[in-house]
């Protein structure tokens, strides 16, 4: 087996979806003092995330999740200590998240609007959505960890969202991500392999994948998962690229790998189908003109973007 990393960012023809986020985030730098910093700067940006969504405002031409102090103090409740500043755009503007309840009283126009929904939709610029995403990430880690894993003690946020630490035991706790091998599996004849998870969108078909366990290279997952999904033992596997995928805190890391077999017996618990399909049957599939109205993922997700890639003849 082998491996590559000759190329590290999607096909140009869409942006890959939650990958676009040029905020510094200053991560090393920050102390007890630079969420109040941020706070003090003259017209910071807040996103206000519900346990459905975030806060849009919906009156004009496409939702608005940006707010002002002014609105976002009305709407939230900007001393709540899971905030998080997510970091400075160009112009040293700080961009913060607050967590704020579902059942608050707000005017009609502003609504709480999924963020798969928003991005499915395409109504925000990438910048936004990845910023989006950084903040969903954060925000439901610190959500999940007010309790230390250790000994049991309450945690506090720390450094402006980047940490948290017990108040029993001092032990210092980092936001978690989980890594996901997703891989398009292809042949030599100009075949690839994809596959059916039960709820998937109808005629929808897409790559394999599934987590990195412990102690487990990038690789030998795309190995093992290849083998577990469909019975196909795969080399030369290929990096891609990678994709921020929020839903929760996982990142996606994207491969090309070659197949050593060609019979597929795919585990029934995980996939409804799974099956080869050749090169120009895929094309269509893409393109939305299948005879049988097959599709495959949208932009947003990096499983498109790979397909594309097998497509393009990148394989």
């Amino acid at each position: 087996m082998s491996a590559s990393t000759d190329r590290t960012i999607p096909p140009a023809n869409a942006p890959l979806g939650f990958a676009t986020n040029s905020l510094d985030r200053s991560s090393e730098e920050r102390t007890a003092a630079s969420l109040g910093e941020a706070l003090a700067h003259a017209d910071p940006v807040f996103f206000l995330q519900t346990e459905t969504g975030f806060l849009c405002d919906l009156s004009g031409p496409a939702p608005e999740p940006r707010f002002a102090r002014d609105r976002a103090a009305a709407l939230a409740d900007l001393d709540h200590p899971d905030m998080v500043l997510l970091g400075y755009d160009d112009a040293r503007v700080p961009f913060v998240a607050v967590p704020t309840a579902d059942d608050r009283e707000r005017p009609e126009h502003i609504r709480s609007v999924n963020l798969r929904s928003l991005a499915s939709q395409g109504v925000l610029d990438p910048e936004t959505e990845g910023r989006l995403a950084q903040a969903r990430h954060l925000l439901l880690w610190h959500g999940d960890n007010h309790f230390c894993a250790r000994c049991g003690g309450p945690t506090v946020n720390e450094a402006s969202g980047v940490r948290r630490q017990c108040t029993r035991c001092a032990a210092v706790i980092f936001p978690r991500t989980n890594p996901v091998s997703i891989m398009l599996i292809h042949d030599d004849a100009g075949r690839c392999i994809l596959g059916r998870q039960p709820h998937f969108p109808q005629h929808s078909w897409s790559c394999l994948a599934g987590f990195v366990e412990a102690a487990e290279t990038l690789e030998s997952a795309v190995i093992r998962e290849t083998r577990e999904e469909a019975g196909i033992e795969v080399g030369d596997v290929r990096y891609l690229f990678s994709q921020p995928w929020p839903f929760s805190n996982n990142l996606m890391l994207g491969f090309m790998a070659r197949a050593k077999s060609h019979e597929i017996r795919f585990d029934s618990n995980e996939l409804e189908a799974c099956r080869w399909f050749e090169r120009e049957e895929v094309r269509t599939m893409l393109e939305g003109t299948h005879p049988d109205g097959l599709i495959v993922p949208p932009p947003l997700a990096i499983a498109h973007h790979l397909i594309r890639a097998f497509v393009d003849g990148d394989a």
